[in-house]
This record gives structure tokens, sequence and C-alpha cells, in this order.
């Protein structure tokens, strides 16, 4: 099939749906926009999806296996919530949506077998939501007599490449949140230890992922040049998804700059807009662009809608613990929670635990000078220095008198010999005496 011919499949499949060629333009320069380029990209992306359209034999179509792990289906839920035109859908046409746990039409062995048929074929994308948990054996995600492990294990040994889908996916996420029974662990660190490092994974986690990240990344990874068309990072996230801070898009940043807080929800300074940092608000510390793609096709996103960020965004592939939920919660607190054990406080707690043990030092400390008689007209002094006593003629001390039983003159020579001592002139010596 021919460019010309694929070109004008592709404007008729867009017409049977009521999607304008506008709104198709409109959603590619969002898509572009969702990978961190320019709008000028726009058209890039437009002949990206144009040429792979269905039916096109020289397209760059591949299958998709969408598996669940350990997970709410919220990804699966936020990618599946698109509103007319239904420009989303037409791309996702285009990829075969070989298998998956919740949307599938088929079931039982049918499904199954169609997705061994996909793995043995090979040239194929992975889509993985969820944990994958480690404990119990693995039987908690069993399907078709294989655990979750062997699942993903097996799936990802033949893909062109696995997108881990969700901040579960990436490194655990609310899964791996202590005690962790589960032992839940992202997609990327448990292939790793099943010798898998060869499979480029791609990391997008967000809790639930922002569906535009991953239909960019699909035209990324099968229309634009395969992987390095993403320029992932050094936890192999999308840069131009997870390069930028939250905080240095958002639109509270003005409020940040100029010191205008919210302090409690439904203040005043909350109905105007202020920064809402003190509530909890993760933006300077968490990677994302969702306050430039947003959300509900494209119309608001949390910080907008008056919520502190969560956070949800921050997950490390390298370690489990180190996932969004327990580094960030309580979410309306502006310092994590630390725990001993099974003891959970704020570091507020431990400030105020040590300022009532200073507080509490000083009160007795001062109980002690009161009965010792130190604090009525103060503790008695010695008049003269003993040392100056037994050296007059090396004297510190500064008295009105002289050391030697108040005799001027034997001061004036003791002074003398100091400053012979220190190399200084007894001129300078006597005139500091006159001084006096």
């Amino acid at each position: 099939m021919s460019e010309e011919t694929a070109a004008f499949d592709f404007a008729a499949e867009l017409e049977a749906r009521g999607v304008s060629r506008r709104s198709f333009l409109k959603f590619c320069g969002a898509l572009a926009a969702a990978a961190g380029l320019s709008a000028s990209a726009a058209p890039r992306v437009a002949m990206a999806l144009e040429e792979s359209v269905i039916g096109a034999k020289t397209g760059n179509l591949y299958p998709v296996i969408w598996l669940e792990g350990a997970s709410c289906t919220g990804c699966t839920e936020s990618f599946a919530q698109i509103e007319t035109p239904d420009v989303a859908r037409v791309v996702l046409e285009m990829i075969s949506l070989n298998y998956s746990d919740v949307l599938c039409a088929g079931a039982g062995h049918s499904i199954e077998e169609a997705k061994e048929q996909t793995i043995e074929n090979g040239n194929y994308i992975v889509v993985y939501e969820g944990a994958i948990t480690q404990g119990f054996g693995g039987n908690t995600l069993r399907v078709a007599m294989e655990t979750g492990e062997e699942i993903l294990e097996h799936a990802a040994s033949n893909a062109t490449a696995v997108v881990a889908l969700g901040s579960c996916a990436v490194n655990g996420g609310w899964m791996a949140a202590y005690p962790n029974p589960a032992i839940a662990t992202g997609v990327q660190g448990f292939l790793s230890a099943k010798g898998l490092d060869d499979v480029p994974v791609v990391n997008v986690p967000g809790c639930p992922a922002n569906p535009e990240w991953l239909m960019s990344v699909l035209v990324q990874v099968l229309m634009m040049g395969g992987l390095d068309a993403l320029h992932l990072n050094e936890m192999a996230k999308p840069e131009g998804i997870f390069g930028q801070y939250i905080h240095d898009n958002c639109e509270r940043r003005g409020h940040f700059e100029n010191g205008e807080f919210v302090y409690e929800f439904g203040s005043k300074e909350e109905e105007l807009g202020y920064c809402l940092y003190p509530l909890g608000c993760k933006g300077p510390q968490t990677k994302a662009n969702c306050g430039i793609t947003l959300w509900n096709n494209r119309r608001s996103w949390c910080v907008q809608a008056g919520s502190p960020c969560l956070g949800c965004c921050e997950a490390n592939p390298a370690d489990p613990g180190d996932n969004w939920v327990e580094v960030n919660t309580p979410f309306y607190e502006r310092q994590r929670d630390l725990h001993i054990g099974d003891w959970f406080f704020q570091p507020t707690l431990v400030a105020a635990g040590l300022t009532g043990i200073v507080a509490a030092a000083l009160i007795i400390h001062g109980f002690g000078m009161k009965k010792t008689g130190r604090m009525d007209g103060g503790a008695p002094f010695e008049k003269k220095r003993a040392w100056d006593e037994k050296h007059p003629e090396k004297s510190i001390g500064q008295y009105e008198y002289s050391v030697m039983d108040g005799d001027p003159v034997q001061m004036q020579d003791a002074q003398k010999e100091i400053a012979k001592q220190y190399d200084q002139p007894e001129a300078a010596a006597d005139g500091e005496e006159e001084g006096r």
C-alpha cells in the first residue's frame, strides 16, 4: 500500500469517527508536548501516525501485551477514559492489543493462546501495570497455572521493550511501602535480578500514569525512531516527561516567590490561589510535566484543582523502599514520617522532645544554683588571681591597684617588664599607664 493510499485511508478513518483534521493535529500537538517536544514536532507526529495506519504494508505496527501485576488497574482506567472526539482511540486501533487482563474481549484458553503466539513471534511491546510480588511464592498473581513472576519473565524474554506503567510497576509503589509483606518490587529491578538486563525497560511513573505519557512513549517507540527517540535518563524515564520539577512549571510558582502561602484549607489564602507548599505540596521534589500535559483531556491537574502535589511520580527503580507512598506520607504534612520499627512520628515531635529535655535541664540547673546560694548576689570570686599573686612581674589581670598590695611603683615596674618580654617600647607601656 502506498503512502498516498495510507494517508487517504487514515483521513477516512478520522472522518468515519467524527474526528476533524484539526482535532487530530491538536491531539498530535498534545502528544508532542507530553513527550517534552516543541509544538513544531506536531506535524512529525501526525505523519508517523498516518503512515502507520492499519492495513499499510509498510506500517510500523507492533503487537502489545498488557500485563497486570499487583495493581488497582488505575493506569488502565486512566488510559481508557477517552472522550469524544475519540482521537486517542483511533491511534490505539493502530496498535494490536493482543492481550490485556482487563480490556480483552477474549477469555480463558483463547486469550492465553493469543498471548503465547505473540510471544513466539516476537517484535512486540509489553506494558506492565502494577508491582511484582515476590512473596508467597508469587502465587498472589497466578494466572493460567503460572505465577506472576513466571508470567512477566516469559513475556519480557522476547519483547522489543517493556513499559513499566505507573509507580507500582516502576518500583513497587503502594505495594512496596513499609512493611512490604509481599516483597513487592518494580519491573526493572525484577528483570535485572532474573538476568534479563538486555531487555529495554521504559519507566513511566505516576499514580495513575497520565494516558498521554503512554501514548507519547508508544508513538515514539513504535513510529518515530525507537527507544533512542525517548532520551531516557539514568532511571530509564523519558527525559522529556520527567526531566523537570513540577514546581518549575506550576501556575502557583509566583505566589511561592512572593512568600504567599496557604496554611489552612478553606482559608482566604486558598481562595486566592496561593502556594500550597506548607500543606505538603511535593512539587519542588517531584519531576514530571503534569502542569504542562494536564489531565482529563488537558482540562486541569491536581494543583489547579486545589490539591497539593502528592509526589506520585517519585519512584526510584533501584530501590523499592524509595517509593512515593513511603517517602511522601503523610501527604498534607511538610515533612515525611520517620519510623523506628512500627512507631511512626514527625520530625517536629523529635524537635519538641529535644526542646523539652533542654528546658527541663535548665530548670534543674536553676534549682541547683538556687540551693547552693550562687544566685543570691552571684558566686564568690577571688579579689586577685592566685597566679598574679605569685608572679607579679607577669601579671595578666587588670586591678584598680598594684598586684603587690597596692604599691603603684611596683605595678609600673611589673608592666614595664611585661612590655620588654613582648618587644614593645617602654613608652607604650608608660602611655598606657598614663591612660589608666
